[in-house]
């Protein structure tokens, strides 16, 4: 039997999905506008990277190729590779949302397909009646915030008088997500996990996705830096999931990274935590050492999306995806015969669009292990597909969702 290798690069679309229009997302493109200015000199960065976007493994697995067949267009400064030598192509999503769950529940085979719950644009983003629940449970002397906001910007402006006050500031974004933002010297990492805990069941009600703690550090007069000790408090999947296919079997899942906290610890038998891209590729390293036949180790590279897609920042953007590529090989030395390795995404967060937020696109399939026959897979028309296929690989029973491409 084999094992199998899911990594979700976090937020890194491919463009042309056919319902883009409708999301307010016409023409976004991370992977080709990312290219397109690294060609044009626009992305270089001293100390960081500089000229063409250079990723020449996942390039050779048939990434050029996965692009054009999503958005019709090679990425600036590339050729398609003579001889693809992996499985390749994209995936149009299917749930409605274009946020984290709704990917990454539809990669293992459950597509979300009711509407999430979400807070509003203008004024207040929450209502009179939670925020005294909040500050009543929560034993809080009132919220700061309270409004849409970028993470980074509000911990930024409030967070002077969040440490002045003792008041958490919470904020949303144009996903289902109620997020709070505390000290963890002044207001305490402890403290800030069970408010959020709180507030993860004063929202169900709403439909709301996610509750997420996000602790900072620093000072007014030095700044802030928020920690690697982010929490998402997620409601349940819809139904039984790859994961739970893999635990039922006797199997291992290793969740490396948020993968836990996505799918609220459901199915998950090996919980690897780790802050960054670096110390994530790592922890997937000494997972697939651990590893045995049948087990899936499912890995979220965060930074792409929460560090350069948020932030619209291309060069960030593109020097981490030509770090993450240069490591692949040490990665494939690993593999034993009958392996499966997937790289995937779960939206699109395409830094040169308008605005902080996700954006809907396709996202690129790239397979590959010893033993795995290289072929263009074309257009799934749904990311279950990708969950179909390991539960087949793994000799697992069918997923509710989606159909193997092996």
């Amino acid at each position: 039997m084999a094992r199998a290798f899911l990594f979700v690069l976090d937020s890194f679309g491919i463009g042309g999905a056919p319902d883009a229009e409708a999301y307010g997302d016409l023409g976004a493109d991370t992977l080709g506008h990312i290219a397109e200015q690294c060609a044009a000199g626009l992305a270089d960065r001293t100390g960081l990277r500089e000229g063409p976007l250079a990723l020449p493994h996942m390039r050779s697995l048939g990434l050029a190729e996965a692009a054009l067949a999503a958005s019709g267009d090679i990425p600036s400064g590339w050729e398609l590779a003579s001889r693809p030598r992996g499985l390749h192509g994209a995936a149009d999503e299917t749930s409605h949302g274009k946020d984290t769950p709704s990917g990454h529940w539809e990669i293992a085979g459950q597509p979300v397909m009711f509407d999430w719950g979400y807070f509003p644009d203008d004024g207040a983003a929450f209502s009179d009646d939670l925020v005294a629940a909040i500050i009543s449970e929560g034993e809080v002397p009132g919220i700061l915030g309270n409004c849409h906001a970028s993470g980074t910007e509000i911990i930024a402006s409030l967070g002077a008088e969040h440490m002045r006050t003792g008041k958490p500031i919470c904020y949303t974004s144009s996903d289902s997500v109620f997020q709070i933002a505390a000290h963890e010297e002044s207001f305490g990492l402890d403290r800030l996990i069970k408010l959020c805990e709180i507030v993860r069941r004063l929202v169900d009600p709403l439909n709301i996705g996610r509750v997420i703690a996000r602790p900072f550090v620093g000072s007014p007069e030095k700044g802030f830096d928020r920690t690697g000790n982010r929490r998402d408090f997620s409601v349940l999947p819809p139904g039984p999931t790859l994961l739970d296919q893999v635990e039922s079997s006797g199997k291992q899942v290793f969740a490396v990274g948020k993968i836990g906290d996505i799918f609220a610890h459901q199915g998950v038998t090996k919980l690897r935590k780790a802050s960054g891209n670096p110390a994530l590729f790592d922890a997937t390293l000494k997972a697939a050492q651990e590893a045995r036949d049948g087990d899936l180790v499912f890995t979220n590279f965060v930074d792409f999306d929460m560090l350069y897609g948020h932030r619209r920042d291309v060069p960030g953007y593109a020097a981490a995806l030509e770090e993450f590529d240069a490591r692949l090989p040490a990665f494939a030395k690993l593999l034993k015969p009958g392996d499966l390795v997937i790289m995937t995404a779960d939206h699109g967060c395409d830094p040169t669009w308008r605005g902080t937020d996700h954006t809907r696109e396709r996202v690129p399939v790239l397979g590959f292990g010893p033993g795995i026959a290289a072929r263009n897979i074309g257009i799934l028309q749904g990311f279950s597909d990708i969950g179909a296929t390991v539960a087949a690989h793994l000799g697992l029973s069918p997923l509710a969702n989606g159909r193997s491409f092996l």
